[in-house]
């Protein structure tokens, strides 16, 4: 079927302009453009993960202010070395179990 006999088809048709009209449209809007559906679904994909991530990091930074809070106290910066960084007084021996 070429051009000419489908423009004449959808003439006869008084609903095929409205058909043509709404099916261009619904291209144009899921498909053409910055404000298409599908680039909409992935900007919204794309806040969700940065949304996470920004979260993560949140957490880290908390965990590490708390962790910076308990070096404060000589005591816990002793306890601090000896479990992160396996330090030890002079005479003790130090034995590292895998879990």
């Amino acid at each position: 079927m070429n051009i000419s006999k489908f423009w004449t088809y959808i003439q006869v048709r008084k609903w095929g302009k409205y058909v043509l009209t709404i099916l261009l449209f619904l291209v144009i809007f899921l498909f053409i453009g910055d404000q298409s559906l599908i680039r909409s679904i992935r900007r919204h994909r794309e806040i969700r993960q940065m949304e996470q991530q920004r979260d993560m990091y949140r957490e880290a930074t908390e965990q590490a202010q708390r962790e910076i809070q308990m070096l404060h106290n000589r005591d816990s910066l002793e306890r601090y070395a000896r479990e992160q960084y396996y330090m030890h007084n002079e005479g003790e021996e130090i034995f590292l179990i895998d879990e």
